[in-house]
């Protein structure tokens, strides 16, 4: 079974897993057949310095765009905030971009009020990348291969740590391992 078939296997599995209740009007974006370039788009850090998807070439990525003022979004940070403290480091890394206009203070306010402790703070003030990424609604999740393209796409909230979720990312995550780290 070639890589990516595991991996579109696997992402299948996170949709149904995320999407588990159409009741809840959870709606996806159909996956992937083939890895999906993404146009260059920035944003900036907590300190209001200059970041691309560049930054984490060589990891998988969950790009979670979200705003505080999304009562799905809100739900799920936690879930994103407790994937990122098992599985975050040099190879997957979750990253939790805002959209709020209100700028980076009401994103840490948010992040202290709830006990967000392992996502770093990114923000697009000015909702650009909306448009750049085609997202039409909040909160909306990417998954990016560790060379920078889209792999699977979810709009709508998950539960990012639950068991089969980190299973599912697990696999995702063996399929790209380093020819010097296979077994």
């Amino acid at each position: 079974m070639s890589p990516l078939s595991t991996m579109l296997r696997a992402l299948v599995l996170l949709v149904v897993l995320a999407g588990g209740a159409a009741a809840e009007g959870l709606s996806t974006v159909p996956l992937h057949s083939e890895p999906q370039p993404l146009p260059e788009v920035s944003f900036t850090d907590a300190a209001g310095e200059p970041v691309t998807l560049q930054n984490w070439r060589g990891k998988v990525v969950l790009l979670n765009i979200w705003a505080t003022w999304c009562a799905p979004c809100r739900e799920e940070m936690p879930t994103l905030d407790r994937l990122q403290r098992r599985l975050g480091g040099d190879r997957f890394e979750v990253v939790a971009l805002s959209v709020d206009r209100a700028g980076v203070d009401v994103v840490r306010k948010f992040f202290d009020e709830i006990g967000i402790k392992h996502l770093a703070i990114f923000i697009d003030q000015d909702m650009s990348l909306l448009r750049e990424l085609a997202i039409y609604g909040l909160p909306a999740t990417l998954l990016i291969d560790p060379d920078g393209h889209e792999i699977g796409r979810l709009a709508g909230p998950a539960e990012w740590d639950a068991p089969e979720m980190i299973s599912s990312f697990q696999d995702i995550l063996n399929e790209y391992r380093k020819d010097d780290e296979k077994p």
